[in-house]
């Protein structure tokens, strides 16, 4: 279960304003890298292709799991754990192995036929359940709790900034052939990476707009969260032009829907 958000209870702890603005410094560069960091690998697991998924996955996942709690084991030993066949175990194992998810080893003890021991590798810990969004969720309400929304606002702008570089350098690319329609697409298909089910749109109006259809930070999004205000400013930043939120998963509607002006001439 995710953590809850906390609330932003007035903190006992003393201001970063008087820590002096070297720590407070230090303290939002910690708090940015964080939640960067968090975002980064929860998009990371949601995106990577579970290569379980594939006929006799549920046997492959038992044994990825048997393996992860009690550690190296042989065909036999998995087959009395899960209750399956030997040549059920040892045939999926093949598999597994093949997909770089566990190795084994050879172990001898004295005379008589040798142990095989597998166990899983760190390609594998992709497929086991993680909390990135319960991690994320508690990054934001310790930093309520330390700095308030003041620092709350200062680390989502840091964020604001570095994936603005990152966008910038695709846009770039563009050259100056790119129309603003073409921008909006890179950007579109850059949160389309990160889980948004991003896409460009020109609607009956002429109008040309970015929908999002799934929030992939709804654990930390709200309907006044500096997360989505800060989506908003990088949006105009890197477009170089207005950019006005029409609709807001947040607040209760089915997606997000960016509206994208005419750049100013």
């Amino acid at each position: 279960m995710s953590e809850p958000i906390a609330s932003a209870a007035p903190s006992t702890r003393p201001s970063t304003a008087s820590t002096g603005p070297a720590r407070a410094r230090a303290r939002l560069a910690a708090a940015a890298s964080a939640i960067a960091g968090a975002v980064t690998d929860a998009n990371a697991a949601a995106t990577t292709p579970s290569r379980g998924d594939l006929p006799g996955s549920s046997l492959r996942r038992q044994i990825l799991l048997a393996l992860r709690r009690v550690g190296p084991a042989s065909p036999d030993e998995l087959s009395r754990d899960i209750g399956a066949s030997r040549s059920g175990i040892v045939g999926q194992l093949r598999a597994l192995e093949a997909a770089k998810l566990v190795t084994h080893r050879v172990v001898r003890h004295g005379v008589g036929r040798p142990r095989h021991v597998y166990d899983v590798t760190p390609d594998a810990q992709d497929l086991f359940p993680a909390n990135y969004d319960g991690l994320a969720a508690g990054l934001v309400g310790a930093i309520l709790d330390v700095g308030g929304e003041e620092l709350l606002d200062a680390v989502f702008d840091a964020r604001r900034r570095q994936l603005g570089i990152q966008l910038r350098g695709r846009i770039d690319d563009l050259g100056t052939s790119g129309s603003l329609e073409d921008r909006a697409r890179v950007l579109a298909a850059h949160q389309d990476e990160l889980g948004y089910l991003a896409e460009v749109v020109r609607g009956d109006d002429g109008a040309l707009r970015v929908i999002e259809r799934n929030c992939a930070i709804h654990r930390v999004a709200g309907p006044d969260s500096p997360a989505c205000d800060a989506e908003l400013a990088l949006f105009s930043d890197v477009l170089g032009t207005t950019v006005v939120r029409e609709t807001h998963i947040p607040s209760g509607d089915r997606c997000c829907t960016y509206r994208v002006d005419p750049a100013p001439a």
